[in-house]
């Protein structure tokens, strides 16, 4: 797992780095993002690309595949949109639409668990073969793209739901009290719920988890305009078992929040197990 972790994190690091300028007769080039070697440099306060990032795969009970993406900012204090569409897209087109249209900076301390692990999966069939790819592209303004293909490569075959080799197991995660229950990276999804302009909105989970201490992280996933949260990351209630941030919205339209939980996000994200991720749909009048 480690090896997969160093060859996920170098390749797609490896896309980016400082602008490199070399003469050229009377002239300078700039070389391009995918030619350049990776400097931590270019990392700035606002301003940088974001990396889409192919995690890895897992197989599914019914004999079809996930692939994994997330992504990672060069931004360290800088959070941006990049709607859906001809900027933010996935193809082949039956598989667009899920991926995030919000990306936030890099993760600060204590939780600074360095970029956002697998935020979305694609199922594909079980006729996907080794020579299919799933390619994710994302180009912030006038910036160059960026692309990234996931496929069904051995060595980025990812443990779901458990990990037997570090006896960890993804937490159970509820987004209604009396509501079903879903574990792992392909996630549980609820609502809509509606929420006001400029009203907070209680966002409650429920966990089960055998860890005492269990981390959630609350994040917007897609929507018109910010949503900002009380309680970003936050700790499970070992008494409750529960997890509570308020979210509040700037713009009425259509939301997507992500939650995200995992028993130690510094620790743990970076063996690529074990997690459950959540989508609640907010209306926001």
């Amino acid at each position: 797992m480690n090896q997969r972790l160093f060859m996920s994190g170098f390749l797609a690091a490896a896309l980016v780095s400082a602008p490199i300028w070399t003469p050229l007769s009377a002239q300078r080039q700039e070389i391009l993002l995918t030619e350049r070697p990776w400097s931590g440099s270019v990392i700035r306060a606002a301003g940088g690309p974001v990396i889409p990032i192919f995690d890895g795969w897992y197989d599914n009970p019914d004999g079809t595949y996930s692939l994994c993406f997330g992504y990672y900012t060069m931004n360290s204090e800088e959070d941006f949109g990049i709607p859906l569409g001809p900027n933010n897209f996935i193809e082949p087109s039956q598989y667009d639409g899920w991926q995030p249209d919000y990306f936030e900076h890099i993760p600060e301390s204590p939780f600074r668990y360095r970029r956002r692990y697998c935020v979305f999966s694609v199922q594909v069939p079980e006729s996907f073969g080794p020579e299919d790819r799933v390619v994710w592209t994302l180009q912030r303004d006038r910036a160059e793209p960026l692309s990234v293909p996931g496929w069904l490569i051995p060595s980025y075959r990812l443990d779901e739901l458990e990990s037997p080799g570090r006896g960890d197991t993804a937490p159970g995660l509820r987004l209604q009290e009396n509501g079903p229950e879903g574990r792992g990276r392909n996630g549980i999804s609820a609502g809509p719920v509606r929420a006001r302009v400029g009203e907070p909105l209680e966002l409650t989970v429920w966990v089960d988890h055998p860890e005492s201490e269990v981390w959630v992280g609350w994040a917007k996933h897609q929507g018109p305009a910010d949503v900002s949260f009380s309680e970003q990351n936050t700790m499970v209630d070992p008494d409750s078992r529960t997890a509570t941030t308020a979210a509040t919205f700037n713009e009425p339209g259509e939301y997507l929040v992500r939650v995200q939980s995992i028993d130690n996000p510094v620790a743990a994200f970076e063996f690529f197990c074990c997690w459950t991720n959540g989508y609640l749909e907010v209306t926001v009048e």
